[in-house]
């Protein structure tokens, strides 16, 4: 009974809660920008190449079952069918959305940097004897004591 009420306590605590809302937030976004590459840059980018598809790019590695019966042009039927290939589109393609989403999440946070107030200066230490009052004080206490 005491594990659960620790458990209670620990869901409660504002971290977890935030960085539960932060986990699904992110997953939203991750979705947006996957949409965002796949559904519009890599268009644009493959009509600049003169049509390519770069979802479609792969060098197939491993023999082609003798049961399949789709094209050798599709990538996704291909790997479903479990032929070992290298999807080298697939993975440029990721490596842009990657490229998106740091740039969107640093254009945010540099955005909620700007509107934070700036942390408060630490307070000044008090100002002490310097280093030359220090040792002269040193020094008369020396030559009082000899």
């Amino acid at each position: 009974m005491a594990m659960m009420q620790e458990f209670k306590a620990f869901l409660a605590r504002g971290n977890v809660l935030d960085l539960a809302v932060g986990v699904i937030i992110g997953a939203a976004f991750g979705k947006i920008v996957t949409s965002l590459t796949e559904d519009l840059i890599m268009p644009v980018i493959g009509m600049a190449t003169g049509g390519v598809n770069f979802t479609n790019k792969f060098i197939v590695l491993g023999t082609v079952p003798a049961t399949y019966t789709g094209s050798l042009d599709d990538y996704a039927a291909l790997k479903a069918a479990g032929v070992a290939m290298l999807g080298y589109g697939a993975f440029v393609t990721a490596i842009i959305a990657f490229v998106l989403m740091a740039f969107v999440i640093f254009l945010i946070v540099r955005q909620a940097n700007k509107l934070m107030p700036p942390p408060a200066a630490a307070p000044a230490a008090p100002a002490g004897p310097s280093e030359v009052d220090l040792l002269a004080e040193i020094r008369d206490e020396l030559r009082k004591r000899g």
